[in-house]
């Protein structure tokens, strides 16, 4: 099976444009971010919680941290939530809770809900649903073989880009093998390029 796609920067301020057309665009660009910008696999996306990203005091953690019933290799494993990331689920949790101060959803919430509920159930996506879900906004945008897993390879990609080590990718991936992360890692020509140019 084709590896899905890696999205340029261009396309994926395009498909943002496209989600904030669309009736959940709060959620659905939240969801979109945390495979783009944190890496995160679809399974463990639908499986956060309110209170794995909300602190008590009512703040965006910087750390999200995933038990191994959350994750795809049954170990638990902590992502890293950039300022934008944090400002991104701050944003939507105000949305979703109609309120500026997110101490509010502490007291008034049960916090073990998920993070992002579907439009029929409180309860949340299942891994396969939002993988379909997330199939059809690909599709509807028009981004041809991109998939749930395109955020995850870009992030992976760019972070390599940047020169990254192999060491932090892995554990940023979730993974434990160094082949794994490997193959989700595009090498473009600008990457050869600007390689060829350090000599």
């Amino acid at each position: 099976m084709a590896q899905a796609r890696t999205l340029t920067e261009k396309e994926l301020k395009l498909l943002l444009l496209y989600i904030a057309t669309r009736k959940f665009a709060a959620r659905d660009r939240a969801m979109m971010l945390l495979t783009h910008w944190g890496g995160m696999r679809i399974g463990e996306v639908s499986a956060v919680q309110i209170g794995d990203v909300l602190a008590l005091d009512g703040t965006i953690k910087s750390e999200l941290r995933l038990t191994a019933a959350q994750t795809k290799g049954k170990h638990a494993r902590t992502v890293m939530l950039s300022e934008k990331l944090r400002k991104e689920l701050q944003i939507y949790l105000q949305h979703r809770f109609n309120t500026k101060q997110l101490i509010d959803v502490t007291y008034k919430v049960d916090l073990s809900k998920a993070l992002f509920p579907t439009q029929k159930r409180e309860a949340g996506f299942s891994p396969n649903t939002a993988c379909f879900h997330f199939h059809m906004i690909y599709k509807a945008s028009g981004l041809e073989n991109a998939s749930s897993h395109s955020g995850r390879r870009g992030f992976l990609s760019s972070l390599s880009a940047k020169a990254v080590p192999l060491k932090v990718l892995m554990e940023l991936a979730g993974h434990r093998q160094a082949q794994t992360t490997m193959r989700y890692i595009d090498v473009t020509t600008d990457m050869k390029k600007a390689a060829v140019n350090l000599l």
